[in-house]
């Protein structure tokens, strides 16, 4: 805060007011002085004796003043509980001019405004200031801090005595004080009790009507007359094969049926089992009866890939939506966001796995009954990053018709990558040299059975016609794309992980690490976690020299030449792409992958090319959005 006339000015000078700039805010210091502030505050109309201020501007100018002052008090006083200036100005808006008087009040408050708050901490102060240990405020604090830690871990309610026993542990309070508030709390819908199977579930509010919405709106819509059906489907089905040049398993096929006899339908399996054929199989059909698909995915990432393997433009669900503008923390709180209704005859969703329970039930109030809904995804991947386990939970209510694939196609199978991630979920371990080498004795044979048998169907053994999908020529045989090194000494790992990311790959391909090689782990912290294997790639890989530029931003350093990755979805940020046609646009989400091309500190920014072509100038405040991707963690991964 300034605390002398020269730090005042400097503070008007910079303080993002419209109206003032230096040279305004150095003619309303020595006018006022020492005064200034009792000025801004509390005669305002005074700001009009400076010359280019009307009086209708000093009103304005005082306001955005007096806002801007006590939003920096604010920030002051909050440090104390462990909260950030980010918080502040939310706060403020929540609490107005006297946010000091009712935080001091109310320290609990602040568990209702600000997520992630440490609560310890809160409560270390407001006992400081009085608070009783069973003062009802603080057991309700209390139980709202352990509901929310619970969603925070993706769990969208907990078991009754559970939550007795944590806040118990938490408060040092008795039972019957934190039952008394449950009761309480329940009373005023803060918080939802749900009898099942016997037991006592507790829920916040709005997670509890986000899980009922998902259900009513889905059972609703799979009830709901069949009006997209498309008659004489077999017909259908026959002609894409053959347009196609396509043969499709019985597995696909029936899954295909299904979607044409349900509004609502699930199409679950592993990597390589057709997800992707039968997505494109529906869109072909329904497109060539007049009908409009809409493809969508929860990520940017996931919906690039669905465009690139359909042919047919995928939007996240946040930008089919329309929700891209509101903050995460909003929309983990509020189940009654505005959501646009999709205008599609059939909705595919990919992914599904990564979609957690508050954007489902966005999706679900999109949808206008009458419209096909099909889910697809790997309930074998990770759960969502939010709260719930929406696929999972979909497919074992059994209320919502659901296809199973678990056969591996021929061109998948190839792959020791997708074989062994099968064994997995299976219980079996890597496959073995032995069984590779049978597996190739037996899928040789098969195919050498399978062109004898196109021949014969052609009566013509010199005419050597094209594999269809699902089918591979006489030449398969394994890839060597796994490769399985164990090892528990954390300096061997790390020795393992700069090398392969290094030279030594290239023994069995022309690999470079910013284009073929991506290094994953579980977690962020740690000798082994993105943090810190991140700085010891980029100086492997990428090290400083005289020629490539830096810049600090909090305790990273980003160089000319990184490898990053975008962390936020930005709906805004205009990109172009250089190619023959030149085309530009606007928007980078979670997930896509770059490369820093320019740092160029005169104008404060630094220009990223992402993998897709597009070129984007970051300022230098907004590199909050990138960290450093040479190494990952397993949830981007999958998001990739």
């Amino acid at each position: 805060m300034p605390q002398t006339t020269k730090a005042l000015e400097r503070y008007l000078a910079n303080c993002g007011i419209k109206g003032i700039g230096p040279a305004t805010a150095k003619h309303i210091v020595d006018m006022f002085g020492e005064d200034t502030i009792n000025v801004f505050k509390f005669e305002p109309e005074k700001l009009a004796q400076v010359k280019g201020i009307s009086k209708d501007k000093a009103i304005d100018i005082a306001n955005t003043f007096v806002e801007n002052w006590e939003v920096w008090q604010l920030v002051g006083y909050l440090d104390k509980f462990g909260i950030g200036p980010q918080s502040a100005e939310k706060i403020y808006k929540a609490l107005g001019a006297n946010a000091i008087d009712e935080i001091e009040a109310n320290p609990y408050i602040l568990i209702d405004l600000v997520n992630k708050v440490n609560f310890e901490q809160i409560d270390k102060m407001a006992l400081g200031m009085g608070m009783e240990y069973n003062n009802e405020k603080r057991i309700r604090s209390g139980i709202k801090h352990a509901l929310i830690i619970m969603t925070y871990n993706g769990h969208c309610c907990t078991r009754f005595e559970n939550l007795v026993e944590y806040v118990k542990k938490l408060l040092n309070v008795s039972e019957n004080d934190i039952e008394d508030a449950i009761i309480n709390m329940k009373a005023k819908e803060e918080i939802i009790l749900e009898d099942r199977e016997k037991e006592e579930w507790v829920y916040l509010k709005e997670y509890y009507k986000a899980e009922q919405n998902i259900a009513e709106r889905l059972i609703g819509l799979a009830e709901y007359n069949n009006i997209k059906k498309i008659k004489k489907f077999d017909k259908e089905l026959e002609l894409f094969e053959e347009k196609a040049n396509i043969e499709l398993s019985e597995k696909q096929i029936e899954a295909i049926k299904t979607i044409n006899e349900n509004n609502v339908c699930v199409i679950t399996g592993g990597p390589g089992t057709g997800k992707t054929t039968i997505i494109k199989t529906i869109i072909d059909i329904f497109k060539h009866n007049g009908m409009k698909p809409v493809l969508c995915a929860p990520t940017g990432r996931a919906a690039k890939k669905m465009t690139e393997t359909t042919g047919e433009e995928a939007k996240t669900l946040h930008r089919l939506l329309e929700i891209g503008k509101f903050s995460d923390e909003n929309q983990g709180i509020n189940t009654e966001i505005s959501v646009a209704p999709i205008d599609g005859d059939i909705v595919i969703v990919d992914e599904m796995s990564m979609v957690d329970l508050f954007l489902m039930n966005y999706l679900c109030k999109a949808l206008y009954k009458g419209t096909k809904l099909v889910l697809v995804g790997d309930i074998d991947q990770l759960p969502s990053v939010g709260p719930g386990n929406v696929l999972k939970d979909i497919i074992e209510s059994e209320r919502i018709t659901t296809i199973t694939l678990n056969k591996i196609f021929r061109q998948a199978a190839r792959s020791k990558i997708i074989v062994n991630s099968h064994r997995v979920n299976e219980g079996l371990g890597f496959i073995t040299k032995q069984e590779i080498e049978e597996k190739n004795v037996k899928l040789n044979g098969e195919n050498k059975n399978l062109n004898i048998n196109e021949k014969n169907k052609t009566n013509d053994i010199n005419k050597k016609e094209q594999p269809k999908e699902n089918e591979v020529d006489s030449e398969t045989k394994f890839i060597e794309d796994f490769f399985y090194i164990c090892e528990s000494n954390k300096e061997k790992i790390l020795y393992n992980v700069i090398t392969l990311s290094g030279e030594r790959l290239k023994n069995y391909g022309n690999y470079d690490f910013l284009k073929n090689i991506q290094v994953i782990t579980p977690t962020k912290k740690g000798e082994l976690g993105t943090k810190e294997l991140n700085k010891i790639l980029q100086q492997a890989v990428n090290p400083a020299s005289e020629t490539k530029k830096e810049r600090k931003f909090a305790d990273t350093i980003f160089r000319e030449g990184d490898r990053i990755m975008q962390i936020k979805n930005n709906y805004d940020i205009y990109w172009e792409k250089r190619n023959p046609n030149f085309e530009s646009g606007s928007g980078v989400f979670n997930g896509e992958f770059g490369t820093i091309d320019i740092i160029d500190e005169f104008n404060k920014q630094i220009k990223i090319k992402f993998d897709d072509e597009k070129e984007v100038w970051y300022q230098f405040n907004e590199l909050e959005q990138i960290e450093h991707a040479y190494a990952i963690t397993i949830h981007k991964a999958q998001r990739k």
